[in-house]
């Protein structure tokens, strides 16, 4: 079993095209179906199925993806060590939700890149926290930003950066602007527009609801944050974003916050990486880099 091996393994995994592989790995075909062959022959397990024309990975391959990220980021981290600081290269897995990403982590990144130009950083989204925290105990990710409750985790160092405040915003013109206080009853048959089940933002703004014996029924879903903002400026719903995120569009008079006084839990920025995570000095640096950014802030 190579390290080539499992790098056109997991490639192949990613894509589940071989044709594609081969481009991205710049091999022939022939040389991918061939390395997959001899790992299968290895394991003793096929690692891949065709279903009519799609190449799907069977259950054996999916659990053997994970440990092949690992065995390959073990070759990057042990390469790190034997070279020293002065060549630094390789790559840093990063696992962030969208709104961290763009109001966040721009700074974090472009200080990070100055001080090691030859590292690859790759970013992973996790749509919920509760990925971001899976990712990270099985290696997928080397560091990852949660938006959550602070609360720990046994396999996790946590780290909190920042308290982010909670706004729910409508339209310019919706009808509860003008209302001196919002209560979760006079949203009950409003349209509400949320982030993907799993994000601590939408937990905690649907467990308003519960707790107030509240039953919305009109709930809209998106993947996307923007999509969400574009629709509430168009008065096509309701939404609780974090207050980062619509910053601007508030200030803009896009969109206007609701006059909202009923308790809600505290929501925190915080990064997180695996307790037994080697550190590597890039690792370290993005780590030091973000708690500084954030401090600085």
């Amino acid at each position: 079993m190579e390290i080539k091996q499992l790098i056109t393994f997991k490639t192949a995994a990613e894509n589940l095209n071989f044709t594609q592989t081969a481009k991205i790995l710049n091999f022939a075909q022939s040389s991918v179906t061939a390395q997959i062959k001899s790992l299968e022959s290895d394991l003793g397990k096929p690692l891949f199925e065709r279903l009519g024309k799609r190449l799907v990975l069977t259950e054996a391959g999916k659990q053997f993806k994970i440990y092949a990220e690992q065995m390959i980021r073990l070759n990057e981290e042990a390469k790190l060590l034997i070279n020293g600081v002065e060549e630094q290269t390789g790559s840093l897995t990063i696992g962030a939700q969208e709104s961290q990403c763009t109001y966040r982590l721009p700074p974090i990144l472009k200080e990070f890149k100055s001080q090691y130009p030859k590292m690859r950083v790759v970013f992973k989204p996790a749509h919920s926290d509760e990925m971001a925290r899976e990712q990270l105990e099985k290696g997928q990710l080397d560091v990852a930003f949660i938006m959550d409750t602070c609360r720990s985790g046994e396999s996790l160092k946590i780290e909190s950066l920042v308290k982010e405040e909670l706004v729910i915003v409508a339209s310019a013109s919706h009808p509860l602007i003008g209302k001196s206080e919002v209560l979760p009853e006079d949203l009950e048959h409003e349209p509400l527009l949320l982030t993907e089940s799993g994000c601590s933002y939408r937990t905690i703004f649907e467990g308003l609801f519960q707790t107030a014996g509240i039953h919305p029924l009109n709930k809209i879903e998106f993947g996307s944050i923007e999509a969400i903002k574009q629709c509430v400026i168009a008065g096509l719903g309701i939404a609780m974003l974090p207050k980062m995120a619509v910053e601007t569009d508030l200030k803009m008079e896009k969109m206007k916050e609701l006059v909202w006084k009923y308790p809600s839990t505290s929501v925190f920025t915080q990064i997180a990486w695996h307790k037994d995570k080697w550190m590597s000095p890039p690792l370290k640096a993005f780590i030091e880099i973000t708690r500084k950014t954030f401090k600085d802030s």
